[in-house]
């Protein structure tokens, strides 16, 4: 199981998460457009010619799931420390 894992997670996906989080923690507050951006990424990775955007559908949908995740990290940060102030 772990291994199923650790083929849909790889180096990109720590690189994806600590990028939403930094966009979610200093630059972006609307779900709609991180969303928007997020998965416009991914559909244009699969025309571009590079051998890093070529992967599989489940690596996609998880790139996403990470993506998601850090947004949300950020997003929590930035609102508990504007409670905080």
């Amino acid at each position: 199981m772990f291994g199923d894992v650790m083929v849909l997670l790889n180096i990109w996906s720590v690189g994806h998460f600590l990028q939403w989080a930094a966009v979610g923690r200093f630059l972006l507050n609307n779900w709609y457009i991180f969303l928007a951006l997020s998965v416009s990424w991914e559909c244009l990775e699969l025309v571009l010619p590079y051998e890093f955007a070529q992967e599989t559908w489940d690596n996609k949908i998880s790139d996403i799931v990470v993506n998601c995740l850090g947004y949300y990290l950020g997003i929590s940060i930035r609102q508990h420390q504007s409670i905080d102030k």
